[in-house]
């Protein structure tokens, strides 16, 4: 789906076919590119109105998408690692790595994930720190001092 032709051919398709046999089909081409469907795939599939929607947002972003497909999969590689999905990482992973990423971009991928999200957990709790540490009134009689 590069333009709204597509699309709209798509669309078609899925009104010809039904909920249900796209929803199967579109597992089946899943399972087949990937050897293997996410769990919230197969999940979304026994609602097929939710995994025909889901499918179709996440195709026509990354079909339209001004990046190379590889890109596209070792973001959202970096993406369930920093959020600590392991079956998000390994899914897109094993997807980036068939569509032509090395090794060595996943390994970086993986390392430049774990420092965002190191500095993610870092700034967030540094943020409540002195939120709640500059009302505690125990703490300014007692404890952390402030160190301006």
């Amino acid at each position: 789906m590069t333009d709204l032709s597509d699309f709209e051919k798509t669309l078609q398709h899925i009104s010809e076919q039904g909920g249900e046999g796209i929803a199967a089909e579109w597992m089946r081409d899943i399972e087949c590119e990937y050897g293997r469907a996410p769990l919230i795939f197969k999940r979304m599939a026994e609602r097929p109105e939710v995994l025909i929607s889901h499918l179709l947002y996440k195709g026509t972003v990354t079909r339209t998408s001004s990046m190379e497909p590889k890109y596209v999969e070792l973001i959202s590689m970096a993406v369930g690692a920093a959020l600590k999905c392991q079956h998000c990482t390994s899914y897109h992973m094993q997807a980036a790595a068939k569509k032509g990423a090395s090794r060595e971009e996943i390994l970086e991928t993986i390392l430049i994930s774990g420092l965002i999200s190191n500095s993610s957990v870092l700034a967030n709790a540094y943020r409540i720190f002195d939120e709640k540490m500059s009302k505690c009134i125990p703490c300014e009689t007692d404890g952390v001092q402030n160190q301006e």
